[in-house]
């Protein structure tokens, strides 16, 4: 068996995925609140071809010769730097400045019910009808969650498009005198201690994870740092195209180097068998 066969052939499967993640980023460059993701490589087993050993007859080999056997893609991470705020004519677009995510409620929990909450950064949101009202809801009509866990409602004496919020998510109606007074309904921002560890569900919604420890409510946990909510504004995808062309320049080299390792051992094994003629 040629070693460096299978070895290059590691490599161009793991540079195949690191394609497709960039390919993915790109695609995704104008998708509200995506995360950019990066891959991540390591070896894989080495095979001895000579131990480390010190005998007493004075034959010392201090340093054991090793080879690598390949690549593998060790991980695919999510990068959570801010996007930037683009301003948006609506009055239910909200962006986060700061690490927190909403939350919304997911239409297809599983039996346990640990994913019955989705997380985003997109706060692309409207109000749709609900009963005798109407409801915060994302643009495919998923209960967006507030503060205290509950979904986002008012009563059919509320006039949406009069409806404020604060930066710190606190939703506010006009009186009488039309100045905004507090509602008592606080739109919910939650943080991770490991946000790279959530599950990735598509549509740039995720749920909790083992990785992602549990989410630190903004309103009733201690956090580092409390997030700002804008309104009319929208956070941009993190993907920056010109990044993401170098590395997708340095990954076609990659791959085209692991193709030509197969090929000189192709040439090489030819060669050898060609010696009996």
């Amino acid at each position: 068996m040629v070693r460096s066969l299978y070895t290059a052939a590691t490599g161009m499967m793991a540079q195949q995925t690191n394609v497709d993640t960039i390919a993915n980023n790109i695609s995704n460059v104008n998708t509200v609140g995506y995360k950019e993701e990066v891959t991540s490589f390591k070896s894989l087993l080495y095979q001895n071809l000579r131990t480390r050993t010190t005998s007493a007859n004075g034959e010392e080999k201090p340093v054991p010769a090793q080879v690598g056997l390949g690549a593998r893609v060790s991980a695919i991470t999510s990068l959570y730097t801010q996007g930037a705020l683009n301003a948006s004519d609506s009055n239910t677009d909200f962006a986060i400045s700061g690490d927190g995510f909403f939350a919304v409620e997911n239409p297809n929990p599983n039996e346990e019910g640990t994913n019955a909450i989705m997380y985003t950064r997109n706060g692309n949101f409207q109000f749709a009808l609900a009963n005798d009202g109407v409801m915060l809801a994302t643009s495919e009509g998923y209960p967006v969650v507030s503060a205290d866990g509950q979904p986002i409602t008012f009563g059919a004496d509320y006039d949406a498009t009069k409806l404020t919020i604060d930066s710190d998510g606190n939703i506010l109606y006009p009186d009488e005198q039309n100045n905004p007074q507090l509602t008592g309904i606080k739109i919910g921002l939650f943080q991770f201690s490991n946000p790279s560890g959530l599950d990735k569900v598509g549509g740039t919604y995720m749920t909790q994870s083992d990785a992602s420890g549990v989410a630190l409510n903004e309103d009733t946990d201690n956090v580092a740092r409390r997030s700002v909510l804008k309104q009319n504004y929208l956070e941009a995808s993190n993907v920056n195209v010109a990044t993401e062309m170098v590395n997708l320049i340095t990954a076609q080299r990659a791959y085209e180097l692991c193709s030509k390792a197969i090929t000189t051992s192709d040439t090489m094994m030819e060669q050898a068998n060609n010696l009996k003629r």
